[in-house]
């Protein structure tokens, strides 16, 4: 299996943070000060 490729520039578009619905829960998806990701329940 082949891994889906996204931009983070299209994924996150004008925000820094980002909420994603995945089996009923939520998780952010943020882009920090030193321009990491960081993903928390």
């Amino acid at each position: 299996m082949s891994a889906k490729n996204i931009i983070s520039a299209e994924l996150f578009g004008e925000f820094r943070e980002i909420i994603i619905h995945h089996a009923g829960e939520l998780y952010r998806l943020r882009i920090t000060a030193n321009n990491k990701l960081i993903l928390t329940k």
